[in-house]
């Protein structure tokens, strides 16, 4: 086919330039976006006042946590809803799970996987989409809930002080290129010991010895996990809670004692290759490779929406996640269609150049991030409003580590909620614990893995 050649003419930049100068709007956007940037010159102060702090139904937290220099998102989230049952059970002022005590068994497990996918594709082409898509992140950061809940199932959970933050957990960045650049040689052994027609057992033998050489790895960047360890926690009246020594599985049943099984992942994906109403997985997604990957609930947004309120009102924080940087007033902490005006500030559809089914096929917009709603303020007709979310960014984040979001916002941006089967309607849940699951492909935007920091 010949290709369709519009080169842009000298006649055409005249054109537009002479059309940019002639409104006075443009010239005044050009002065504020130039000397402040565009977030800073979009934003709507009327929209910013509307989303002040107040919430008719509200779960209180401990302190804000900070997941520092990492893409840990996703561990904070998942052990935020977790520390909130141990925090109410023993009345404490406040309390901590240790988030370097996942990030070991997540990066040993991933790495596990990720072998296990190279083994599975030793005849595929290295240069092909698939290897190619295996080998570009194999033991990132990011992560999904299912993915946490194998990791609490196989090794608990331990108090911070059981095993604190290192050098590398506070910032990841190292670690992972060290391990990625290692994990990728391993690949590159495997496949060539393949094509010298090494046998099965003999690459299965590797692949132990490599596993052994990642727990080097980790341990030395991040300690050994804890076999156990002593707790003594002391509630508000500074009274002795709880004592003993505890594994971290133990710990999980008697600290946390949440039934994970009960708590499923909801997705609100409107592209037409996913209908709603039925269950998915990602093909090649997961970290603990005797647990599976992961399984989703696709449902239109009012319905993540009712989950989670009808959640919230029963006391329990909710794991969600969303695209975090759209529309996002950081500093403020304020995620609000109307709080930034981009197309205005323009003169033409920036923002709402697309719909939200349109951004996920075209590469917009994914699950970016993992935070816990915390509440949500209503309407007079006791729809939502505003909710208000705890991110992972410290308490100097935002307002006072809070964040808040729009009901509009919501309907746009947020992708996957994490509530308990009991909110389902009947046919829901049927669907979601019998029917076989929908294979997505590997770089499925519903495969994202929140990651961002």
């Amino acid at each position: 086919m010949e290709k369709n050649v519009q080169a842009v003419t000298s006649e055409d930049l005249a054109a537009a330039s002479e059309a940019f100068r002639a409104e006075r709007a443009n010239l005044v956007a050009k002065n504020a976006v130039s000397s402040k940037g565009i977030r800073a010159a979009a934003r709507v102060p009327e929209a910013v006042a509307k989303s002040a702090l107040g919430f008719d139904v509200e779960v209180p937290q401990g302190d804000r946590c900070d997941q520092e220099r990492s893409g840990r998102c996703w561990m904070f989230a998942s052990l935020n809803t977790m520390r909130f049952r141990t925090i109410k059970k023993y009345n404490l002022k406040t309390f901590e799970l240790s988030q370097a005590y996942p990030l070991f068994w997540d990066k040993l497990e991933k790495s596990n996987w990720f072998l296990g996918n190279v083994l599975d594709t030793l005849d595929e082409p290295v240069d092909g989409r698939l290897v190619s898509f295996l080998l570009a992140d194999p033991i990132g950061d990011g992560g999904q809930w299912d993915m946490f809940k194998s990791l609490v199932r196989k090794y608990g959970v331990c108090p911070k002080e059981a095993m604190p933050e290192t050098a590398c957990s506070r910032n990841t960045r190292e670690m992972d290129s060290y391990l990625t650049r290692y994990l990728r040689g391993c690949a590159c052994r495997l496949r060539r010991a393949h094509e010298a027609g090494v046998g099965a057992d003999d690459l299965a033998s590797m692949r132990r010895e490599m596993m052994g050489e990642v727990y080097q790895l980790l341990a030395t960047c991040l300690g050994e996990p804890p076999a156990s360890f002593e707790v003594r926690l002391r509630d508000k009246d500074d009274k002795l809670a709880l004592s003993g020594t505890f594994t971290p599985q133990e710990f999980f049943a008697e600290a946390v004692g949440m039934e994970l099984d009960d708590y499923v992942s909801l997705i609100s994906a409107p592209t037409a290759d996913k209908p709603f109403g039925h269950a998915y997985t990602v093909s090649r997604l997961g970290n603990v490779e005797e647990d599976g990957g992961v399984r989703y609930l696709n449902l239109p947004v009012s319905e993540l929406k009712r989950c989670a309120m009808e959640q919230l009102a029963d006391g329990l924080p909710v794991w969600f996640g969303c695209d975090v940087a759209q529309s996002y007033l950081s500093d403020e902490g304020i995620m609000d269609t109307a709080a930034l005006d981009v197309d205005a500030l323009f003169g033409f559809p920036v923002e709402g150049c697309m719909d939200r089914a349109e951004r996920l096929e075209f590469g917009e917009s994914l699950m970016t991030h993992a935070m816990v709603l915390e509440g949500v303020r209503l309407g007079a007709d006791g729809a939502p409003e505003l909710w208000k979310v705890e991110n992972s960014w410290g308490k100097d984040h935002g307002r006072n580590g809070f964040d808040t979001i729009s009901d509009a916002w919501f309907d746009e941006y947020v992708y996957q909620v994490v509530v308990d089967k009991k909110y389902l309607t009947d046919e829901e849940r049927h669907v979601f614990e019998t029917e076989e699951a929908r294979v997505l492909a590997p770089w499925d935007p519903m495969g994202s893995l929140a990651r961002t920091r």
